[in-house]
């Protein structure tokens, strides 16, 4: 199965400042994404979708290829996944002059991802035919929907109405899992179809929560330094 990886990394990020490549352990983000996609030897091609020309130096540095800029409309705060992923599937089927089997997209902002989730993600695909991609996923645990509140005016009412407030332990409530945004994978023939990540046949890849841990915020840069350090045995500055 020919799969090119896509690594999407505008410019532009209010959170914070050049967020995909803003320094994490002393390396930039999106060094880790572009590592775990080249050290899987699962992706024919891995590229870095972007509008900057430092991200693309360093996306470069790095290993990954960056053979066109992406056009400033979809760069904007506005801009939606897939028409980055058509356009960057487009561009490579015009370099490579053939196309792929299926797109993965890889979002900088989960560097915790590893190789071995991005080979059993193709492997659960290519052993599948009629399953349009697969998809990360993660367990809710203790954020589960029969927790989960809306307000009504002031009042407090179940999001979930079961009748009665239900104040079981997490343990015995049945599982529920959410999308980490760490892999999504889906056949060439299916994006194009449906213009989605998540097509109406997805599977599941459970993975666990610290590789769903995903970058928004100065507090996520925070959190995920001390994970990587204590992984890597590094003492904390």
């Amino acid at each position: 199965m020919r799969v090119l990886g896509i690594i999407p990394a505008r410019g532009g990020s209010k959170s914070v400042p050049r967020k995909n490549i803003a320094p994490l352990a002393g390396r930039p983000l999106i060094a880790f994404t572009i590592e775990s996609a080249l050290a899987s030897n699962a992706l024919a091609d891995v590229v870095v979708s972007t509008d900057d020309a430092l991200i693309a130096d360093i996306a470069r540095e790095y290993g990954a290829l960056v053979p066109f800029i992406r056009p400033a409309e979809l760069a904007t705060d506005e801009a939606e996944s897939i028409p980055v992923v058509l356009h960057a599937l487009g561009e490579m089927e015009k370099l490579r002059e053939t196309p792929y089997d299926a797109v993965m997209l890889l979002q900088p902002t989960t560097p915790f991802r590893d190789a071995t989730q991005i080979c059993h993600a193709i492997e659960i695909l290519s052993t599948a035919p009629g399953a349009d991609g697969v998809v990360s996923i993660v367990d809710v645990e203790g954020w589960h929907p029969l927790r989960m509140k809306r307000l009504i005016g002031d009042r407090v009412v179940n999001y979930i109405d079961q009748g009665f407030e239900d104040m079981r332990p997490r343990q015995v409530l049945p599982r529920v899992y959410i999308r980490s945004g760490a892999i999504y994978l889906i056949r060439r023939g299916s994006l194009l179809r449906h213009c989605t990540l998540v097509g109406p046949y997805t599977l599941g890849l459970l993975i666990d929560d610290r590789s769903a841990v995903n970058i928004d915020t100065k507090l996520d840069f925070a959190v995920a330094e001390v994970l990587i350090r204590e992984t890597l045995g590094m003492p904390l500055e």
